[in-house]
C-alpha cells in the first residue's frame, strides 16, 4: 500500500459532488494526526533503543572496573599479610641482635 499523502481524499472530494466533505476533512486530519503520532513513536523508540545500548556498554564497563577492583583488594590483602609477616621477622632478628649485646 503506497503511503498516505493525502492526495487520495482531495481527488474523492472533487470526484464525488453534493456528498458532505465534512466527515472526510475530519477522517483526513485524524489521520494526519495518527501519522504523526506513529512517527514521533518510532523515533522515540529508536531514541530508547539507543539509550538502553549505551547503558548495556556503561554496565559492562563497570562490572569489567569492579572486578578488576576486587581483584586489586585481594592482592592488597596478601601483600598486607606479607608486609606484616616481614614486620615480625624483622622485629624478631632486631631483637635477636639486641640481645647478643655486641
Amino acid at each position: 500500500m503506497p503511503p498516505f499523502n493525502g492526495r487520495h481524499i482531495r481527488m474523492a472530494k472533487t470526484s464525488t459532488p453534493g456528498v458532505e466533505l465534512e466527515p472526510i476533512d475530519r477522517l483526513e486530519e485524524k489521520l494526519k494526526l495518527l501519522i504523526s503520532v506513529v512517527e514521533r513513536l518510532k523515533d522515540e523508540q529508536a531514541q530508547a533503543s539507543e539509550e538502553n545500548a549505551r547503558l548495556k556498554a556503561e554496565v559492562e564497563s563497570l562490572r569489567s572496573r569492579v572486578a578488576a577492583g576486587e581483584t586489586l583488594s585481594g592482592e592488597l590483602t596478601v601483600l598486607r599479610e606479607e608486609r606484616d609477616l616481614i614486620r615480625s621477622r624483622v622485629g624478631e632478628m632486631l631483637s635477636q641482635l639486641d640481645a647478643l649485646e655486641l
